[in-house]
């Protein structure tokens, strides 16, 4: 088996990315967003798993089902959460084993399956909320001017849109 030269794989890589975008534009910026994304969230779990002993999808799990008041459809969950639907199902029987959630039948569709938030779940959301708002703030908001953040939110809500819609 041969293996290709380093000079040569970075060369075709660059050609690729020519032919594919224009002299590169933009894409400092993209490889600016997937480092902080992936930085931010390597320390958010990091903090709140050593501090609350929680992990930061099931910490997403929790809040998403608070923000949405108490339940969600799985399938509504799994879109709203940060993980893959299949690892949502996983998390979800996991947690549904510490008493953190419950799964229900929906009311007009018995092959429904509605996640709920017990009074244990929202307990231990409660205790880790504090830590990852304070973490978020840390990381990323303070380091952001209100300008700077209003600019990046309505960059990335429009790019969520056009991916969402099209």
């Amino acid at each position: 088996m041969q293996v290709v030269s380093g000079r040569n794989a970075a060369a075709q890589f660059d050609r690729i990315v020519a032919k594919e975008v224009a002299g590169k534009r933009g894409l400092h910026a993209w490889d600016a967003l997937l480092r902080a994304h992936a930085t931010l969230l390597r320390q958010l779990e990091t903090d709140l798993e050593s501090k609350t002993g929680l992990a930061l999808a099931d910490f997403d799990v929790l809040a998403q089902l608070a923000i949405a008041g108490g339940s969600l459809r799985m399938t509504e969950l799994a879109d709203r959460a940060l993980i893959s639907r299949s690892g949502m199902t996983r998390r979800v029987t996991r947690l549904v084993q510490e008493g953190l959630v419950r799964r229900a039948h929906a009311d007009a569709d018995a092959r429904g399956v509605v996640v709920e938030l017990t009074n244990s779940g929202l307990d231990r959301l409660t205790i880790a909320a504090p830590v990852h708002i304070r973490g978020v703030s840390d990381l990323f908001l303070t380091k952001l001017d209100d300008h700077e953040l209003a600019v990046l939110e309505t960059a990335l809500a429009k790019v969520t849109l056009d991916c969402t819609f099209g």
